[in-house]
């Protein structure tokens, strides 16, 4: 979430004058640790099913926004993580971010705890500091505007829902699909070997590629130490229904097989394309999974961004922008010295007919290189 969407949610949730199972004001950062670690765990431990937020700097009470600049107990996000992973969380650890917003001249920080199906969180150990403790094997769960589990044990209903959670049983079947996707290390697959690959823990989710695959081409297939591409359908499938339909590719005589790719069309750049995995979708995630956790896409040549990756799309947006303010940092004279080779292949086998180009894939690698380094 861009930084002006979370200020328009903040004002939101204060215009609602009240706290909620996803939300929680705070006039001032915490001063005992144990009781920001009992936040943070209702607070992953929600019933709402999404991220939920500590709101710092607003008094609830009557509702006023108070500032948090001047707060002696404020922390920077490499503190706060630090902090929730150095306590011993049974499997799992709460994912958390820290972000700071402006309203009416007051800084608010935002304590914001990503939405996970590994719940529910609880200790392994207990945590204590000034009187108050966290006890290990103990479920704390947000309800509605209060934590729950404090005083006596949380309902059987919430700790049955974040167990069912955890295990996809009430999802959907592409929801679970989405879940089983997250976890590249529990699916089995060897596509040179075999037409199929399968989740070990559920292998009712399995995909299913052709016998044969066919030749074609694609740009990016030039960037390769064998310029050659072959594709097939490929078919994820719930025990015999097919409930996805994408393709797999193969590069470089079969050496390296990733997942069908998207394409984006640069806005005021006639004709200008690239190609791209969103990690977030279910292409993103089978890039994942066949790269074995990598992510990465060369084979035996140096790693080199014949297509581009992104962790979702509001990344893939700023490196548009990016890309439309930097286009001209290269000359089209220079990619085409430096690529000839590529650029060559890419004439000869399909003659520059598809919907994007050799030098297209190039200058667009090029320019994201570039990105990259101005954002590590």
């Amino acid at each position: 979430m861009e930084k002006n969407e979370l200020t328009d949610l903040v004002k939101h949730l204060l215009s609602l004058g009240r706290e909620g199972g996803y939300w929680d004001f705070k006039r001032d950062w915490h001063n005992n640790r144990a009781e920001l670690l009992l936040d943070i765990i209702c607070m992953a431990n929600n019933m709402e099913n999404q991220d939920a937020y500590i709101i710092l700097g607003v008094q609830d009470s009557p509702m006023e926004i108070i500032g948090i600049e001047n707060d002696s107990n404020r922390k920077k996000l490499n503190e706060l993580s630090q902090f929730v992973a150095g306590k011993n969380f049974a499997v799992y650890t709460p994912e958390i971010d820290l972000q700071t917003i402006e309203i009416e001249e007051h800084q608010i920080d935002i304590i914001i705890i990503r939405n996970r199906n590994h719940t529910p969180y609880y200790l392994k150990t207990d945590f204590s500091e000034n009187g108050k403790t966290i006890h290990h094997g103990k479920v704390y769960v947000r309800l509605n505007d209060r934590k729950a589990g404090v005083d006596t044990a949380a309902p059987n209903s919430c700790i049955e829902y974040l167990w069912k959670k955890r295990f996809g049983i009430s999802l959907s079947i592409m929801e679970r699909l989405s879940l089983l996707l997250d976890e590249p290390d529990k699916w089995k697959h060897d596509w040179g070997n075999k037409k199929y690959a399968y989740n070990i823990d559920y292998p009712e989710f399995r995909m299913q590629c052709d016998e044969e695959m066919t030749e074609g081409w694609w740009p990016a297939a030039a960037f390769y130490t064998h310029p050659g591409m072959h594709f097939s359908k490929l078919d994820i499938m719930y025990h015999n229904t097919i409930i996805y339909e994408t393709e797999l590719w193969a590069f470089d005589e079969y050496r390296r097989y990733l997942p069908k790719a998207a394409n984006f069309a640069v806005a005021n750049k006639t004709d200008f394309w690239y190609s791209y995995y969103d990690l977030s979708t279910i292409e993103g995630k089978l890039l994942t999974i066949f790269t074995k956790g990598t992510n990465d896409i060369s084979s035996r040549e140096p790693r080199y961004y014949q297509i581009l990756i992104f962790y979702n799309e509001a990344e893939r947006r700023e490196f548009d922008n990016y890309l439309q303010t930097h286009f001209n940092d290269f000359s089209d004279d220079e990619i085409r010295k430096e690529y000839q080779y590529q650029i060559a292949e890419d004439n000869a086998t399909n003659g520059g007919g598809l919907i994007y180009s050799a030098f297209q894939v190039a200058k667009a690698a090029k320019i994201y290189s570039m990105w990259l380094t101005q954002n590590t």
